[in-house]
């Protein structure tokens, strides 16, 4: 079973390395793009922020059922994002 401590774990790492990766991509980015990848890194800040508070406040705090379903729905939210943000990261590359 996932516990906080681990999804919050996976939720910063993800999440830097989503910034880092974009940072990156901006360097080799055109002009036009990095505008976009600011864009792309605040919405990763909101991303890590709202995913961080539904860790800290899981539902059904009494149900061990409930508090299971409620990190793994977590972990799908995280991991579908963080493919949306690479997919949109992997668009900005350009190509050679």
């Amino acid at each position: 079973m996932t516990t906080k401590r681990d999804i919050k774990k996976d939720i910063r790492y993800l999440c830097e390395q989503l910034i880092l990766d974009a940072l990156e991509v901006s360097e080799i980015a055109e002009e036009k793009d990095k505008e976009m990848v600011v864009s792309m890194i605040t919405e990763i800040s909101a991303l890590y922020n709202e995913l961080i508070s539904r860790a800290n406040h899981p539902d059904g705090k009494d149900n061990p059922k409930l508090v299971r379903a409620h990190f793994n729905a977590i972990s799908n939210d995280l991991l579908t994002e963080c493919n949306k943000m690479y997919d949109k990261l992997n668009k900005l590359i350009p190509a050679e």
